[in-house]
């Protein structure tokens, strides 16, 4: 279907109208009997990619699916999700990330690219088959036991050197297992002291962050760190980043949540369990270094870490709770709302263009020219919009933006030539 949009602003820089033929292409001309999307007032991105999301299926479809995350991904902007791997069974092999992979064709709202496991059954052991994934119709680039770290310094210097070949990344969930154990839930310090909540200190993501940059640095490899909570850890990943700019031949990346963006450990002394998530709220003073690390590049990418629960999995006691929550619908407006003075070009940089890199995904977070693929999304940036977590397309509801105001307005997306979402609603 061939496509005009008028009016657009691209990148909220100039003012221009895109033109889409029928093969889902960006060109120069319209095409004769074009579909038109008048896009005046609106600010046009390359589509979102997002580097983190649990999708739950297999396993637990009550949850989440392939199918329903897809929308919810399609209503936030993405037109690419990255699946992590701890679904049950675990996607340690070439044919179950190849079924997620097709899953994902079926649904056809965005592109799915799996995550593989680092171990099998992400038991922090032994090798899944990293090189099998990734020579599979999946073709899988990105490789994490996220929700586990990969702990064994020896494990994952292997796999450093496993993905190398390929040039492929490892992303690693930071979490010294010895100073921050599974109970661990609330940032560690005064409020979890008062709260008798098992502490989470910073120095557990830390010393694993310094720990696998000297790794990727020692194998020549790419280390890519999920979810970054702390001040201590930007440190780290600036020191990192300036020597692998120097050495060349190796690299880091890194992710941040827009929870982490906005949110702090205060909202604990409730003990909502909706509040739960891994690595914990921080205080201030992190979110305040995230937000420059990410505004400097320090950071190069948000990533939602979309983790939807059902009902029954976090309507517990504080500490019995599920971690997680969900943020694909609501990620541009928390980034925006977290940080209003962020350049729309910025916004592309940190939420298109730095993950589809880091990802490889070529025919994602192109420019808006011609010869680029048409995955648009087309963003009010004078709407505000008020959280229902009942209206979302989720499966679940463990949304902590509920009754909250976020700045910015997803009004349609475009994914491969194809309106996916239209004034705000699936087509």
């Amino acid at each position: 279907m061939s496509l005009v949009i008028t009016g657009a602003s691209l990148l909220g820089e100039r003012t221009a109208d895109l033109y889409v033929d029928d093969a889902g292409m960006l060109v120069d001309a319209p095409v004769p009997g074009a579909e038109t999307i008048d896009a005046d007032g609106l600010v046009a991105l390359p589509g979102l990619v997002d580097l983190h999301t649990h999708l739950r299926e297999p396993g637990r479809e009550d949850a989440e699916t392939i199918r329903s995350g897809s929308q919810a991904a399609a209503l936030g902007g993405y037109t690419a999700v990255l699946a992590m791997a701890n679904t049950s069974p675990v996607t340690d092999t070439a044919e179950a990330a190849t079924r997620v992979w097709e899953l994902g064709r079926e649904a056809g709202l965005v592109h799915v690219q799996p995550v593989g496991a680092v171990t099998r059954g992400l038991g922090g052991e032994e090798l899944a088959e990293l090189a099998l994934m990734h020579r599979s119709r999946a073709a899988v680039r990105v490789f994490s036991d996220d929700g586990r770290c990969v702990h064994d310094a020896r494990v994952m210097r292997r796999a450093l050197e496993y993905v190398k070949a390929f040039g492929g990344v490892v992303s690693q969930h930071a979490q010294d297992p010895a100073l921050a154990g599974p109970t661990a839930c609330c940032h560690e310090g005064e409020l979890s002291g008062r709260l008798g909540l098992p502490g989470w200190p910073g120095i557990a993501e830390e010393v694993i962050v310094a720990r696998d940059v000297m790794l990727a640095r020692h194998t020549g490899s790419r280390v890519h760190v999920a979810h970054v909570s702390t001040a201590g850890s930007v440190e780290v990943l600036r020191w990192a980043k300036a020597q692998a700019a120097r050495d060349g031949g190796w690299s880091v990346t890194a992710e941040v949540t827009p929870h982490h963006l906005l949110l702090t450990t205060d909202l604990l002394a409730g003990y909502d369990p909706t509040f739960k998530v891994n690595p914990p709220l921080r205080p201030q003073e992190d979110v305040d270094a995230l937000r420059e690390a990410l505004a400097d590049g320090t950071i190069d990418a948000v990533a939602t870490d979309h983790a939807p629960h059902a009902r029954h999995d976090k309507e517990h006691a504080f500490v019995d709770a599920a971690f997680g929550m969900l943020g694909l619908e609501t990620a541009l407006g928390v980034v925006r709302t977290a940080m209003p003075g962020l350049s729309w070009s910025d916004v592309a940089r940190v939420m298109s263009i730095a993950p589809a890199r880091i990802a490889g995904l070529g025919d994602q977070g192109r420019s808006l020219a011609p010869g680029s693929p048409a995955h648009v999304v087309l963003v009010d940036p004078d709407a505000d919009v008020t959280v229902d977590r009942d209206a979302s397309a989720s499966l679940s509801r463990n949304n902590p933006w509920h009754g909250r105001r976020l700045s910015s307005r997803v009004v349609h997306t475009v994914y491969a030539g194809r309106v996916t979402v239209r004034d705000g609603s699936l087509v």
